[in-house]
């Protein structure tokens, strides 16, 4: 009997939802989307379009572009290695590694992204300089900074790879040419600071797995015994204060 109760309230249940969205389908109308290509006689029509379809490709490109161009790879790898070093596995979690990667890169970039809307948005928005120029004066500071963090040599290798002839200053020199090695310059920082974090580390590792095997205690992992002595070692220190104030002030 409850079965069959509960199976007709769930038919009628049915019914009335049924009834509901007949009658909502009936009474409202629904935006139609459309999308198609149409001949028009006013180039400015065209222009906005790609102009469009540009916005949209950097919007997608844009974290790329945080990524390659900002201190972004920098931080993150040394947050990794620093994590590793510890040996506490993934404490503190990625998430958390890169929201404070994110931020700091902000922190730093805060005066070249002033410059950029100063000299760059604002005019183009005003509609006082070209999309070009706009473009122009926004690579400015951008390859200002990069430049500021690469090393002669990895911009040595890409100018002869690139085959074009040696600039006469760097302004000529051209983003392409300039963000690879901006990359792997920064990529070569980075392990060099990962370098340093392992090595205290390091010594406690060693120290810890000298002291277990004297006393043989050759099953017990001296990871698992040397990992409180780290996390002491780094709060001890301020490890924190001392990792975001080096990693900072080397872009200033």
């Amino acid at each position: 009997m409850r079965r069959e109760r509960l199976a007709r309230r769930i038919s009628l249940l049915l019914i009335i939802l049924g009834v509901m969205l007949t009658t909502v389908h009936s009474q409202t109308a629904f935006p139609k989307v459309t999308f198609g290509v149409e001949e028009t006689s006013n180039p400015t029509e065209f222009s906005i379009s790609l102009q469009i379809v540009f916005l949209l490709t950097v919007l997608s490109l844009a974290p790329s572009i945080l990524v390659m161009m900002t201190s972004f790879t920098r931080l993150v790898i040394a947050f990794s290695f620093l994590r590793r070093s510890l040996a506490t596995q993934t404490v503190p979690s990625n998430q958390i590694l890169i929201g404070l990667a994110l931020f700091l890169t902000f922190f730093i970039m805060k005066p070249v992204f002033t410059e950029v809307n100063k000299n760059a948005i604002q005019p183009y928005i005003k509609q006082e300089i070209t999309q070009s120029e706009a473009m122009a004066a926004a690579k400015t500071p951008i390859s200002a900074f990069m430049l500021k963090q690469t090393r002669p040599k990895d911009l040595e290798l890409f100018i002869q790879l690139r085959g074009n002839g040696r600039p006469q200053n760097k302004q000529e020199l051209s983003l392409l040419t300039i963000i690879p090695a901006f990359i792997i310059s920064e990529l070569k920082t980075a392990f060099q600071i990962g370098f340093l974090l392992y090595l205290p580390m390091l010594v406690i590792d060693m120290v810890v797995a000298s002291v277990l095997l004297s006393m043989g205690m050759m099953m017990l992992p001296p990871v698992m015994i040397s990992m409180p002595f780290k996390i002491l070692l780094f709060v001890l220190v301020d490890g924190w204060y001392l990792l975001v104030e080096s990693l900072v002030k080397g872009f200033m």
